[in-house]
């Protein structure tokens, strides 16, 4: 799960959009240079599926659609913020 989260290089972009308030994926995709929708729905279907993002649904015309960071991912989250941590620490020690 790390592995697949972490490769997607947009994971971490999306974790600090949704720590902005920024949770709707049109909103996601025209703040991001560069980040496509498909690529956008890609990355949040597979945090979705590893249980680290809610996606909620509204029934409204025209839908909306929002996500937000689960209990889970937000320890997730504390986990990869270590990880960084870590690896400036060897870094530094290089």
């Amino acid at each position: 799960m790390v592995e697949t989260i972490y490769g997607c290089k947009w994971s971490l972009t999306v974790y600090q959009l949704l720590a902005n308030q920024i949770n709707r994926p049109g909103e996601m995709v025209r703040s991001v240079d560069g980040l496509t929708t498909k690529v956008l729905n890609q990355c949040l279907k597979k945090n979705v599926e590893f249980g680290i993002l809610e996606r909620i649904s509204y029934h409204e015309v025209p839908p909306r659609v929002e996500y937000k960071v689960t209990d889970f991912g937000r320890q997730f989250m504390g986990v990869l913020d270590e990880l960084e941590k870590l690896q400036r620490t060897l870094d530094s020690k290089r």
